[in-house]
C-alpha cells in the first residue's frame, strides 16, 4: 500500500437544480451486481440532525473550507483468486466449514469487513456469491459501463477529486473518516451529500457499505436524514418483486449501520483490533497537511477517530421512510419511486441467514424455484451444479407483484 495515491475530492460550487442522486446499475447490473460482491468504497456516512452553532463549532474549529473538500477513498472488499470458471465446472457441493478459519467470512472478508454488497448478493443467489468468492468478480458489459459512467457523470457535478498519497493502512482509514466528517458538513450545510460510507459493528461482524445519496428533510422540523438509493434500467420497466426486495434490503443495511453508528455502537477497540490498526501510527506528512487544510489538525490515527465521534454524536437517526429511484439508462428519465418503510425484524433475519452463510454453518443455498430465471443473467450459470433447464433460464417474471409508484 506504501505510497499508493487515494482521491480526494473538493465540492464544487455550483447550483445544482434539483438534488442530485447516484446512478449505480442498469439493469442486468441490479439482477446480478449484489451477488457479484463488486464492493464499492469504505469512506463513512452518517445521520445528521442540525446541529446548534456551538455544537457544529465543537468540533469544526479552525475550519478552512471546509466544505471544500470531500474524501472518496475508493477501496474493493474482493477477496477473489485468480482461478478461472472452468476450474469449478466439477464443484457440486461445497464442504461445510467451520465458523473459524475455512469460513468465507474470515477467508474473504478478514480485516475488510463484511460489505453491504455481500449481504444483497448472498441474498440474491447464495451459490452466485460462492462462485464470485472462489472464482472471481464477473466481466462488465457494455450496459454496466454505461451505467458507471451516468454515475461518475453525477458525481462530477458536485465533486472533484484530488490524488493524496497513502503510505499506510493507518493513512487509508484515516483519509476514510476524514471523509465522513466532511461528507456530514456537507450535508449539513448543503443539504445533500453522495458516496458516503458507513461502518458498523453489527450482529458481531463488521460491515461496511457507501450510501448513494442522503437528503436533509426541507422543513425545519425534520431531524432525520433521508437514505436515497437510484438505481438505472436497460429497459423501461420497474423492477421485478426479487430486485425490488434486494435493493429494500441494501437501503435497510444503509440505515442499520448508520442507526448504530450515531447510537455509538462503535467499539473503538475492537475496530482498531479487527482491522490491525496502530492508533498512535504517525500519520504521513501529505496526510497531516491534509486533515489540517480539512479543519482537523490530526499527528495519529486515534486523533482522527476523536474527530470522527464527535462527528458523529451530534447526527440524528436515519428516517424510516427510505426510498428506492429506478432511471431508464437511455435518457435517464424517472421510471417510477419506491418509497418503504424500515423493517428491523425482518432485516435482521435477512442478515442473519446470510452470516449463516458466510460463518460456514450451512452450504449455499440456490436460488428459489420460482426465481430460477435470475441464472439467465448470471455469467457462471454454465458451471453451476443446479442444472437449470433451458426453458427455467429463459423465464421472466411479470411485474405484478411490484408495488411501485410510476411517475
Amino acid at each position: 500500500m506504501s505510497g499508493s495515491p487515494s482521491d480526494l475530492s473538493l465540492n464544487k460550487n455550483v447550483n445544482v437544480p434539483e438534488i442530485p442522486i447516484e446512478i449505480v446499475s442498469d439493469e442486468e447490473m441490479a439482477l446480478i451486481e449484489a451477488a457479484l460482491t463488486a464492493a464499492r468504497s469504505i469512506s463513512f456516512p452518517v445521520a445528521p440532525t442540525i446541529p446548534s452553532q456551538s455544537s457544529f463549532s465543537q468540533f469544526h474549529r479552525n475550519a478552512r473550507s471546509i466544505q471544500s473538500i470531500t474524501l472518496l477513498a475508493k477501496r474493493r472488499f474482493s477477496g477473489c483468486t485468480g482461478s478461472d470458471i472452468e476450474d469449478l465446472a466439477n464443484l457440486g457441493t461445497t464442504q461445510k466449514k467451520s465458523r473459524g478459519i475455512d469460513s468465507f467470512l474470515h477467508r474473504f472478508r478478514k480485516k475488510r469487513g463484511l460489505a453491504v454488497t455481500d449481504i444483497t448478493g448472498t441474498e440474491w443467489c447464495e451459490k452466485q456469491m460462492e462462485f464470485v468468492l472462489l472464482v472471481g468478480r464477473r466481466r462488465s458489459n457494455r450496459a454496466m459501463k454505461a451505467g458507471m459512467a451516468r454515475h461518475a457523470e453525477l458525481e462530477e457535478e458536485i465533486i472533484e477529486k484530488v490524488k493524496v498519497k497513502v503510505k499506510s493502512r493507518e493513512d487509508s482509514w484515516a483519509l476514510k473518516l476524514l471523509n465522513f466528517i466532511i461528507g456530514v458538513n456537507q450535508l449539513l450545510t448543503e443539504g445533500l451529500t453522495r458516496e458516503l460510507s458507513v461502518i458498523g459493528f453489527v450482529e458481531g461482524i463488521w460491515m461496511v457499505g457507501v450510501i448513494d445519496e442522503i437528503r436533509m428533510p426541507q422543513t425545519e422540523s425534520g431531524r432525520n436524514p433521508i437514505l436515497v438509493d437510484t438505481k438505472t434500467r436497460v429497459r423501461d420497466t420497474l423492477p421485478t418483486g426479487p430486485q425490488q426486495r434486494n435493493g429494500r434490503l441494501q437501503l435497510m443495511c444503509y440505515k442499520y449501520l448508520w442507526d448504530n453508528l450515531v447510537a455509538d455502537k462503535f467499539p473503538s477497540a475492537q475496530f482498531f483490533d479487527f482491522f490491525a490498526l496502530n492508533p498512535y501510527y504517525i500519520l504521513s506528512e501529505e496526510l497531516r497537511e491534509t486533515t489540517a487544510d480539512a479543519g482537523f489538525p490530526a499527528t495519529t490515527l486515534d486523533d482522527v477517530l476523536r474527530y470522527f465521534k464527535n462527528t458523529y454524536s451530534i447526527l440524528a437517526p436515519a428516517d424510516n421512510k427510505l426510498l428506492l429511484r429506478y432511471e431508464f439508462q437511455k435518457d435517464n428519465m424517472l421510471l417510477g419511486e419506491d418509497q418503504f418503510t424500515y423493517d428491523t425484524d425482518w432485516l435482521k433475519k435477512q442478515i442473519q441467514d446470510c452470516l449463516q452463510f458466510w460463518l460456514g454453518e450451512r452450504d449455499a443455498n440456490y436460488a428459489p424455484e420460482g426465481e430460477r430465471w435470475k441464472c439467465g443473467f448470471c455469467q457462471v450459470a454454465s458451471v453451476c451444479p443446479a442444472n437449470i433447464t433451458d426453458s427455467e433460464r429463459t423465464v421472466s417474471p411479470t411485474n405484478n407483484d411490484v408495488n411501485i409508484t410510476r411517475s
